[in-house]
């Protein structure tokens, strides 16, 4: 039964999802703030499921060996390691759509709150000075306002601020035009909002492309008396140039809900009457948290259970609809991918993988992924569907992957084809009943099943070979199962593939290796 730690704060939700699936469920909130003792919790954990104060480095995924998933219950995840956990072959998911609507709200709250200045004005009203004077606002009809982001959360924004007839601008490098047609938004440059938002929001992901997007330099581009929102993620903001610029005036007035640094508990920007500050509150409500609780509970069963990946962050995504499907593609995949991988003895430049027929019509990257992973394994420990692309990315092996509609006398084919620097062969195979089937090795038509224990053998194709090998193998007792031959042309290369009942130790492929007319063999498990 898998295992799942939850280390922080969840509702309660979730533990009884978890338990309804038939998982067994150690919750601890805790554990987030224990390195030590969520390492010991780790040790045998399946998966895991956390919120903001669990920290995963690649310390805590070293001590975690059967860890599978991560899930995050939220869409940041600053406080995941992704390229430690890819490395280790652990998915990380995230839950991206639970608390959009929580944290559009908040978006749109602050910006309420500094247009019309309601913090200040609350705190000096119920101080009994009645300052109606002082507490001049602006409208945010008519207004225009500049989304960086325009994704799960920015799009809500912009829906609701249509609502209140203002013009929206949005910058964001992956929404299409006909996406922003949809929205009612113009898309623009980065530019274009600087320069003509009267108020801008935030709503990216912190990256190397988007930390300090709203720089010194580019807060010096915006207008005189630019509102700025921030409910996205610290570090977007460089906050000491915005605390300047807010000095000047040149920025009317910052909302804040999240920091570079976390807790903030002393910032720059505190105890300025023109900024309003929330301790990231963007996902804290009810529904929220009940939505992403729910939501991650889900995604960390459906991957344990049935291979179903959700909203991962270093995997392809596989529905809970097509998993079936996949399932013996993907057995067929691994099989290959352990064929090709446990021939090859020299450096691999080049993995070429194409798919035929019917399978081309599938999410072929899992297909791909359990290849890649099972051709290194031979060589590599740790290596599985999760890490395999970026462990062969980061040896330089190219992966290339081709589809096609056409395919001559089975319903759908895939063919693996390895280039060393030695060599290249290929291995072509399909389904026959939902099993998976050998028909090609490096051209020569075969239809064989793949089995635990199997010998690889290529030989000069002349009379008698079989007789030889059959004789060293019952010397040895060494039962065939299943028995084999193909070649290319008469007299030349043949190649024979046999499932037997045992291993083959060193000795006996010495044997068979010695025989008359062997140029290779080799033995295979599955």
């Amino acid at each position: 039964m898998p295992k799942i730690i939850i280390s922080d704060k969840l509702s309660p939700t979730a533990v009884a999802i978890f338990e309804e699936r038939g998982l067994e469920v150690h919750f601890d909130p805790s554990l987030g703030k224990d390195k030590e003792a969520l390492k010991q919790a780790l040790k045998d954990a399946d998966g895991l499921a956390i919120r903001s104060a669990t920290k995963m480095t690649a310390e805590m995924f070293a001590a975690a060996p059967q860890l599978k998933v991560v899930g995050r219950a939220g869409i940041g995840v600053d406080n995941i390691d992704i390229g430690a956990a890819t490395d280790a072959g652990v998915v990380v998911m995230n839950t991206p759509f639970g608390n959009a609507i929580t944290t559009a709200e908040h978006a749109l709250a602050m910006m309420f709150s500094i247009a019309r200045q309601i913090p200040l004005a609350n705190a000096s009203t119920q101080q009994g000075k009645w300052e109606k004077a002082r507490f001049m606002g602006v409208e945010l009809h008519a207004k225009t306002l500049g989304l960086i982001g325009c994704g799960n959360i920015g799009s809500i924004v912009a829906n609701r601020a249509l609502g209140m007839k203002m013009h929206v601008i949005a910058y964001d490098p992956f929404l299409t035009a006909e996406r922003a047609i949809e929205l009612g938004v113009e898309k623009g440059t980065l530019e274009d909002v600087l320069t003509r938002a009267d108020f801008i929001s935030l709503h990216t992901p912190l990256t190397d492309q988007t930390r300090n997007i709203l720089s010194k330099e580019n807060i010096a581009k915006t207008k005189k008396g630019v509102r700025i929102i921030n409910c996205a993620r610290g570090g977007l903001i460089d906050e000491e140039a915005l605390a300047e610029a807010l000095e000047t005036g040149h920025v009317a007035a910052a909302a804040l809900d999240v920091y570079a640094a976390e807790p903030a508990r002393t910032h720059r920007l505190f105890g300025m009457e023109n900024v309003v500050c929330t301790p990231h509150l963007g996902a804290s409500t009810k529904e929220a948290q009940e939505n992403v609780a729910i939501q991650i509970a889900e995604q960390i069963a459906d991957y344990l259970l049935k291979g179903a990946v959700s909203n991962a962050l270093n995997m392809p995504s596989i529905s809970a609809e097509e998993a079936p499907r996949l399932k013996p593609w993907i057995a067929l995949a691994e099989n290959l991918g352990g064929f090709a991988g446990q021939l090859t003895r020299h450096s691999i430049e080049e993995i070429e993988i194409s798919y035929h027929g019917s399978v081309a019509q599938l999410n072929i990257e899992p297909l791909t992924a359990a290849t890649i992973a099972n051709i290194l394994k031979p060589m590599l420990q740790g290596v599985n569907i999760v890490n395999a692309p970026n462990i062969a990315a980061k040896r330089g092996i190219t992966i290339t992957t081709s589809k096609t509609d056409k395919v001559s006398s089975y319903d759908g084919v895939m063919k693996v084809t390895i280039r060393t620097d030695q060599q290249t062969r290929h291995v072509a195979g399909s389904l026959f009943g939902g099993t998976p089937r050998i028909i090609d090795i490096k051209g020569v038509a075969m239809d064989a099943s793949f089995a635990r224990n199997m010998i690889y053998v290529t030989n000069e194709d002349r009379p008698g070979f079989i007789g030889l090998l059959g004789n060293v193998l019952g010397e040895a007792g060494l039962n065939i199962a299943t028995f084999n031959l193909g070649r290319a042309e008469e007299g030349g290369e043949a190649i024979c593939l046999a499932a037997v009942d045992g291993c083959c130790h060193e000795e006996l492929l010495a044997k068979i290796d010695a025989l008359p007319h062997v140029k290779q063999v080799r033995a295979l498990s599955f």
